[in-house]
């Protein structure tokens, strides 16, 4: 197989991409260093395909490893042939692979390889070819042998079929064929273990679906309904019409005592060996399609999350609600310091609400808050209305925000926080993460599990190593899209920089705290195991506001400074105005400079040793310097009066929050301390094959609202 030939066509790219992107992957080169600096070369493959090209290089290369293993292999046993070489180097899934090389797998002790012992081999062949006048059981009469363990015609009939069923089941094309014929024409049938308990799974207590039409989070519910043995789940194929076509493929002898023994050797084939493998390769492919799809899901959920935009400049207090143990509090400064922390108890049992509102209200006016960050967790409603009524009762304005606190209590356990907050209690450090993640999602999410934020489905069912890889990429891409302050990041936000180990981010900063802040980027390079090849990778993502450089605090890559300031120097720009901000003319003036012509244009990236998709790199760079992509995106919803459930009608149009999007749907923050959900059938009124094409995590929407269930605490919501 041509790999890179391969690859082309499965990403829809120019072979010449691929190559190069392979090249500069197998040199070591990390994807968002490749997508950010390397555009020329790849001609600007961005990060995403570039994760897909480098998923399918693995799989690509172990396919064709696994390949070389199974010719060596059937080689070893003298049973290669051309036609059996072409067909394995040919094949294009490990599947297809294995298909092939079992009949030539060693075999652990079956009832053929018993019935081989017995001498029955020749037998069998009798029966396959069909040949020949003489009725099959005479044949088998010269079988029949007492101290082989044959003892009588029956016997060695039974021994020779099953050789020939275990041969028919061995056989690739036939495996391929059914499992083809059972994927599209066989049913999942799904049923109660016991349909009077009751269960989340009642859905599915009686359920049939056509296995080519199943949703991806339907088969993970399922499998996970059987596994905690509420559900029993079994393939139903067309059994009749899989083993009648058998038939006609293998039963074209003469010989029709021999066909009838062929028949029910094909018959036994299929019941005993082929549907119950055939079944577990289905099931499987099911579950790791959807798992795939799932595990997508939730890395678009997660970046959307992670790119969420930061509150600047303010100070927040974070409140971790809570009702015996009381609410943490925890006041943080714009720059992430924490300034003081305090458990207040508001709720019940203790409801000393009056109290509570004194000390919150003497901490606004003592450090200037301007907004509230309040977890969403147990005693969240109530601490909001005791929120709402003590903004109405102080002069300062002041908003608040209910923050998603999936995963602060992981963070406020872990290593990580006792290292940062030794001498805070778990509540405090919660509190903490929850004010600094609405000020800086991306830089507090990154300390904390990916699997822990929430923004998923059945995750925990999932391929983990997969999942980690996949979710991992993702926050890795958003850090460098966005960059990082060299001198205040933390180490794990520095450890997902392109080319920054755990190890060198921790290096990064015991290296600050003992030398002070970094005033160049090559510094970097006296950095504790941060050698050449890592600052190259890394340099271009890290930035140093008010630095001795002042491309330092730029994306710009220290290897195209030279670029850079000739080309300020050709356009007429004097360099030193980079520090001043007063670069906003300098698209206008390349532009006035090569009249729009592109060979003008390449001409000039060539006299300064760059391509021109790094030339229009730096000029949009210049433009609007340390520019935060996350600017793009939806603000959170400030808000400064509570809306309880028992307040919704249907009709009633609000704005929301997307807070999570799976297959079915997304469910939508609308205040109420109970995300609503927007099935896929109401978010468009065009068709759409999965609610990703309409919304995204973040996404600020107006939705209506269609039904409400006090009860059960369901919330229905329109998008249309």
């Amino acid at each position: 197989m041509d790999i890179i030939k391969q690859l082309a066509a499965e990403l829809s790219v120019r072979e010449g991409q691929v190559q190069a992107a392979v090249n500069l992957i197998d040199e070591g080169n990390t994807i968002p260093f490749i997508a950010r600096y390397r555009k020329e070369a790849t001609g600007a493959l961005n990060d995403e395909v570039l994760r897909n090209l480098n998923e399918r290089l693995a799989y690509l290369r172990n396919l064709e490893e696994k390949k070389e293993q199974v010719i060596h292999a059937i080689a070893e046993q003298e049973k290669l042939t051309p036609e059996l070489e072409k067909q394995i180097r040919e094949a294009e899934t490990m599947v297809a692979v294995d298909d092939l090389y079992r009949p030539y797998r060693p075999k652990k002790r079956t009832r053929a390889t018993m019935a081989r012992e017995k001498g029955l081999e020749p037998l069998a062949e009798l029966i396959m070819t069909q040949e020949g006048d003489r009725p099959i059981e005479e044949a088998a009469a010269a079988f029949v042998d007492e101290e082989k363990g044959v003892s009588s015609v029956e016997e060695a009939l039974a021994g020779a079929r099953d050789i020939v069923a275990e041969e028919v089941a061995d056989r690739a094309d036939l495996r391929e064929g059914i499992r083809s014929w059972t994927f599209k024409r066989g049913l999942l049938t799904v049923r109660a273990k016991d349909e009077k308990t009751e269960s989340v799974y009642e859905t599915y207590y009686r359920f049939n679906e056509p296995i080519s039409s199943l949703t991806g989070h339907r088969i993970l519910a399922i499998n996970r309904g059987e596994k905690e043995k509420f559900l029993t789940v079994k393939v139903d194929a067309p059994a009749d019409p899989i083993v009648g076509a058998m038939v006609r493929t293998l039963v074209t002898g003469e010989n029709e005592s021999a066909a009838d023994q062929m028949k029910e050797a094909v018959r036994d084939s299929y019941n005993r060996l082929l549907a119950p493998a055939i079944e577990r390769d289905i099931r499987s492919t099911l579950t790791e399609t959807a798992q795939e799809g799932a595990i997508s899901v939730f890395g678009k959920n997660l970046k959307q999350l992670l790119m969420a935009p930061p509150i600047a400049g303010k100070t927040v207090l974070g409140w971790d609600p809570a009702f015996r143990t009381g609410c943490k509090l925890a006041v943080v400064d714009p720059t992430g310091k924490v300034l003081d922390t305090v458990v207040v108890y508001p709720t019940e049992p203790q409801k000393k609400i009056r109290e509570a509102k004194k000390i919150v209200s003497g901490m606004i006016k003592k450090y200037g808050i301007s907004l509230i960050s309040l977890g969403n967790g147990t005693a969240s409603r109530e601490s909001e209305q005791v929120i709402v009524e003590m903004l109405k009762e102080i002069p300062e304005h002041v908003s608040y925000v209910i923050v998603n606190e999936a995963g602060a209590s992981v963070y406020s356990a872990s290593k990580l926080a006792t290292e940062e907050f030794p001498e805070f209690d778990v509540g405090q450090r919660s509190a903490a993460s929850i004010a600094r993640r609405l000020q800086d999602p991306l830089a507090e999410l990154v300390k904390i599990d990916p699997k822990a934020i929430g923004v998923g489905q059945y995750q925990h069912d999932m391929n983990q190593k997969k999942l980690e890889e996949t979710l991992g990429g993702v926050v890795e891409d958003c850090v460098n899209a966005v960059g990082v302050d060299l001198n205040t990041a933390s180490a794990p936000l520095l450890s997902y920089i392109s080319g920054v180990s755990k190890t060198v981010a921790k290096n990064i900063v015991a290296y600050r705290e003992e030398n002070g802040r970094f005033h160049t980027r090559k510094e970097l390079l006296k950095v504790p195991k941060l050698g050449p090849k890592a600052f190259l990778q890394c340099a271009g993502f890290l930035r140093i506001p008010g630095g001795d450089e002042p491309l330092d605090n730029t994306s710009v890559h220290p290897e195209s400074y030279d670029a850079a300031r000739k080309l300020l120097v050709d356009l007429g720009f004097d360099p030193e105005m980079m520090q001043a901000g007063g670069l906003k003319q300098l698209r206008s003036t390349l532009n006035k400079t090569v009249s729009g012509k592109e060979e003008k244009k390449e001409a000039l990236a060539e006299e300064l040793g760059i391509g021109v998709l790094t030339l229009d790199d730096i000029v949009d760079e210049l433009e609007k310097p340390g520019r935060d992509p996350r600017s793009d995106m939806p603000a959170p919803i400030l808000r400064t009066d509570v809306l309880e459930m028992k307040d919704l009608k249907e009709g009633m149009v609000l704005k929301g929050t997307v807070r999570n999007v799976i297959d079915f749907g997304a469910f939508v923050d609308i205040g109420v301390h109970q995300d609503g959900l927007v099935h896929i059938s109401e978010m468009s009124n065009r068709f759409i094959k999965h609610p990703m094409e309409v919304v995204s995590v973040g996404d600020v929407v107006n939705v209506k609202v269609i039904g409400v269930d006090l009860k059960k605490k369901r919330i229905s919501l329109s998008m249309k």
